[in-house]
């Protein structure tokens, strides 16, 4: 099983990127888990999402607590030194800032890559949303699934220009990071 946990802020689709990630599971022929857990429901306020993806049933009815990966849409959200509380040793987490990876990595010690997920979502899709560029950089770090199965899962809640947009945002995405980069621990 490999689980998942996303923390952002309301406003930034840490929901539908939990559900986005578990519908491009499934389209990948996984089972599948996605659920929030929501403090104050207010634009700006901390969300935290997870999703649970297997190749076998999954039982487990609890919050993610020990993750393989987090996903972090706000980089304010790295003051919490308790972010990566959980993070199963030789995870790794995803984080949206013009920050170095590898010094967030150091100081939370684990794996961390970075992208200008914001940045590139107001380029592309002319909002603030870093969910799908995020994702599509996490797919392609670990290969756990196919890009394709994003796009499908995407293909599947946007259509029109709200849909071209976002798949050349996970097109863009993809390539700011190295593919199969976080294999050894999709495998661990």
């Amino acid at each position: 099983m490999i689980e998942y946990r996303i923390h952002g802020r309301g406003g930034q689709g840490n929901v539908a990127a939990a559900y986005l990630l578990a519908a491009a599971a499934f389209e990948a022929g996984f089972m599948c888990q996605a659920f929030p857990a929501f403090g104050a429901e207010r634009r700006g306020a901390p969300v935290i999402a997870f999703v649970r993806v297997s190749k076998d049933p999954i039982d487990l009815r609890s919050q993610v607590r020990n993750p393989d990966y987090l996903i972090v849409q706000d980089e304010t959200l790295l003051a919490d030194p308790k972010i990566t509380g959980g993070l199963k040793v030789g995870g790794a987490m995803i984080v949206n800032t013009p920050r170095d990876g590898g010094e967030i990595g150091q100081t939370f010690g684990c794996n961390a890559v970075t992208i200008q997920a914001t940045a590139m979502a107001v380029e592309t899709i002319g909002r603030p949303i870093p969910n799908t560029a995020l994702l599509s950089a996490l797919i392609t770090l670990t290969g756990n699934f196919p890009l394709s199965a994003l796009e499908a899962a995407v293909g599947k809640r946007f259509s029109g220009d709200t849909l071209a947009k976002n798949l050349e945002l996970i097109r863009k995405a993809a390539a700011t990071v190295e593919a199969g980069a976080w294999k050894e621990t999709a495998d661990a």
